[in-house]
């Protein structure tokens, strides 16, 4: 077992609470996407449990998406199992993990998509850059330097998983709408 959050059966427990959470139907590309939002669960690990969810009824097909692909939603006996056995795993992973997936569900349906990456720039220092676009129109485009490898991980890392609020946060700055920050 590759996956950090442990067993086959952590595994499916936290497939099952995005999928129950989300509440509609989703076609296994969206499901996999969603779970590989956070680093808690390997690919191969998330193609096993899928499958064995589907044999052991938790999951079930319900549909076809626009280009005929089959989509899954949880089953009762799914739903029980998830609300049962989710005190396995951290509160704090499972909400996480389900506020990444909707702003990757949210993301989707609107065509956005984050990038960031960094260059080092000599003297031990980086240029990161920072890139939010909505179909092919750029909403955001930043670089920031900074002193160290470690700082540039760091911002990388808190972008990928939060660019709506860091993209929030920039407007509120510059709109003026956080005095707060301002004040002496």
């Amino acid at each position: 077992m590759a996956s950090p959050i442990g067993s086959m059966n952590n595994v499916k427990i936290f497939v099952l609470y995005l999928m129950r959470n989300i509440n509609y139907p989703l076609d296994f590309v969206t499901i996999n996407e969603i779970v590989m939002q956070t680093d808690y669960i390997m690919y191969l690990d998330f193609a096993v449990a899928f499958h064995e969810m589907l044999d052991g009824e938790l999951i079930c097909e319900e549909g076809t998406n626009e280009r005929g692909e089959p989509l899954y939603a949880v089953t009762s006996r799914g739903a029980m199992v998830a609300e049962q056995l989710r005190s396995d795993l951290l509160p704090s992973i499972l909400d996480r993990s389900l506020a990444c997936a909707l702003r990757h569900l949210d993301f989707k349906r609107r065509g956005i998509t984050v990038d960031c990456s960094s260059e080092p720039l000599g003297n031990q220092t980086f240029r990161v850059s920072f890139i939010i676009r909505e179909k092919d129109k750029i909403l955001m485009q930043t670089s920031v330097n900074v002193d160290s490898e470690y700082r540039s991980r760091q911002m990388r890392e808190n972008f990928r998983e939060r660019p709506d609020v860091i993209y929030r946060g920039i407007l509120a700055l510059l709109t003026g709408n956080v005095n707060y920050l301002f004040d002496k």
